[in-house]
């Protein structure tokens, strides 16, 4: 083998032995956790929270030691009290839906009561009347009879 050869091989195991070492370091940007993290981080960033805060979780579990930590556990708060905020939103829609739904029967109930009011007082006014001419009708039979 020819020196030249040699210090290219050299060099290649250098730069070789050199990447391995970056690789399992903890900066090194393409190591599995910091992926994770990454991809956590994208799916928050894209308002996938659900799908973030498992990751979040799995690089908690995973990675419990890892300097990110910190981070990670600072990101999966915020994100599970936006869960938790989105869902107490939802159910308070909802709730909302069916309130307003009771608010317009119960609207109508009284719509309907109103006009049944309306009626029924109609009705009242006429059988006053009624009675009236039938006392004032009883007045004249009795001053005719005595």
């Amino acid at each position: 083998m020819s020196r030249r050869a040699l210090a290219n091989a050299l060099g290649v195991l250098l730069l070789a032995t050199t990447l391995g070492g970056c690789a399992s370091s903890t900066w090194w940007p393409f190591r599995p956790a910091a992926m994770l993290l990454m991809r956590a981080d994208r799916a928050a960033d894209e308002l996938r929270f659900r799908q973030a805060l498992a990751l979040y979780d799995q690089f908690l579990a995973s990675y419990p030691d890892d300097l990110a930590a910190p981070r990670a556990l600072e990101s999966r708060d915020t994100v599970a009290a936006i869960v938790t905020t989105r869902d107490e939103l939802s159910r308070l829609r909802s709730e909302l839906r069916a309130r307003e739904s009771e608010a317009a029967k119960l609207r109508d109930e009284v719509a309907r009561l109103r006009q049944e009011l309306t009626s029924r007082q109609a009705e009242s006014d006429k059988l006053r009347a009624d009675l009236e001419k039938m006392k004032e009708l009883d007045l004249r039979l009795e001053r005719k009879t005595r």
